[in-house]
């Protein structure tokens, strides 16, 4: 819990420990601790937030305020940011590198034929504008297909059918030739960007963490970024994936099966491809009238010092179209509950808070290839009496932000609270859920709960 007014994060849409969660648990296993990042859970579901309508104003807020379920006298703020949708034919041409790991631990069915036909659906969403290269690495790394238009899609599956797993992994070899590759064909009007399939054992030439995340990072200023999918079980390193994802201004997923890499490649294929804001930053300042602590649930690493906000040379998360962002905070009323003592000196205001206003939303953010960004505000307001009377969206995203909490066992959590509530919250909100996500998760939930597996 923070006393300080003001919280300031960079937006964080990755997916990957939602999948990688649901992995872990379809196996019997319970997942560890660091692989739930409760945002990327909340973050993996469709929330159905009013669209923006302009692609120069990109985001359209949405705010709640619900007591909270698992902490009597505490209440939790949602904060929903919708991204505006590209027209798909007013989409930029895209200029690809397919960055393919076939080193020996990629062999098993969940990893290079899973990246293979993940590859496929991909490319079945090309347009002839577009242009693909492939590189593939072990040992050593090497161009297996030259910058390609979209129309020669026989060619690119040609390419990806002649792969085959075996030796070691020289992922920083491999990174450095997509790169390259990536800046010979580079167009200034396009998505210039290397999509990196792996498991993430790196173990040949550059693997420190550290010195790749430099790499990539240096590499995002010349307009290229990277997206990053996981594959497998074992050795598969989540860390790395999400290092190399955030710093390289792209998206991180983790693909545990086909119907992923449909979801991925093709129902979320525009905003895992087509930018409409850059260094998205969010900061949420609190009256102190009415808050008297917060605390961000998830984004642990994403936090920014508040003076990041305004400094455009600070670097956020990428945001591509039609996709939404979810935040939750969890605070304490004035005269709540109080996780930490009252300070003896209390900081001298300048200007009374707005006595109707809970908090203070800001959102900066960048234009596609712009260097000043934009800011876009608007008061939170005091919300409603009972969660079951919140919007949908709301109560959805408290049974997956419960859970996630819960099976990272976060103190904050009463004893009372647990799997059944948990279940019920997302039994009440499962609303339409054409694509049956909804009632996948909920089959998770009581598969943690009973400790067996997701099918059984």
């Amino acid at each position: 819990m923070s006393a300080e007014p003001v919280s300031t994060f960079s937006i964080d849409v990755d997916t990957a420990a939602y999948s990688n969660v649901r992995r872990f648990l379809s196996d019997g296993v319970r997942p560890p601790k660091d692989a739930v990042r409760v945002e990327e859970l909340v973050n993996y579901f469709d929330y159905g937030y009013a669209l923006p309508t302009r692609a120069d104003e990109p985001f359209r807020a949405f705010t709640a305020v619900v007591p909270s379920p698992w902490a009597p006298g505490k209440q939790i703020v949602h904060i929903g940011l919708q991204g505006y949708d590209i027209p798909r034919d007013q989409a930029p041409p895209l200029n690809l590198v397919f960055l393919i790991d076939t080193s020996g631990s990629m062999s098993s069915d969940d990893k290079l034929p899973l990246a293979r036909k993940a590859l496929n659906v991909l490319i079945d969403q090309l347009r002839p504008g577009d242009s693909v290269a492939m590189v593939a690495y072990a040992g050593s790394a090497g161009e297996i297909l030259g910058p390609t238009p979209g129309t020669d899609k026989l060619r690119m599956r040609c390419a990806l059918t002649a792969l085959e797993a075996g030796g070691s992994t020289a992922g920083g070899q491999g990174l450095a030739l997509a790169y390259s590759l990536a800046q010979r064909n580079f167009r200034k009007d396009s998505v210039n960007r290397v999509i990196l399939l792996t498991d993430g054992d790196f173990n040949v030439g550059v693997a420190d963490p550290s010195k790749l995340k430099d790499f990539v990072a240096d590499k995002r200023k010349t307009g290229i970024y990277l997206s990053v999918y996981g594959f497998g079980r074992g050795n598969y390193n989540d860390t790395m994936m999400q290092t190399l994802a955030q710093n390289g201004n792209g998206t991180a997923a983790y693909l545990d099966s086909f119907a992923e890499a449909k979801k991925v490649f093709q129902d979320d294929f525009s905003g895992n491809t087509f930018p409409i804001a850059d260094d998205v930053k969010i900061q949420v300042e609190f009256n102190p009238a009415r808050v008297s602590e917060y605390r961000l649930i998830g984004y642990e690493t994403r936090m920014l010092a508040r003076e990041d906000f305004n400094n455009d040379q600070v670097d956020a998360g990428e945001v591509g179209s039609g996709v939404s962002v979810t935040a939750l905070y969890e605070i304490t009323p004035v005269g709540g509950p109080a996780s930490v003592d009252p300070l003896r000196y209390k900081p001298a205001s300048t200007r009374p808070a707005p006595t109707g206003e809970l908090a203070y939303l800001k959102v900066r953010y960048k234009l596609p290839g712009g260097t000043t960004s934009k800011l876009m505000q608007q008061p939170i307001k005091a919300g409603h009496a009972s969660l079951d009377t919140a919007p949908e969206s709301t109560r959805w995203a408290v049974s997956v932000a419960g859970f996630g909490q819960t099976l990272r066992g976060d103190p904050w959590l009463a004893p009372e609270f647990g799997y059944d509530r948990i279940a019920a919250l997302a039994e009440g909100a499962k609303g339409r859920d054409e694509s049956g996500q909804r009632a996948e998760f909920i089959r998770l939930v009581q598969s943690a709960k009973d400790g067996r597996r997701v099918n059984e």
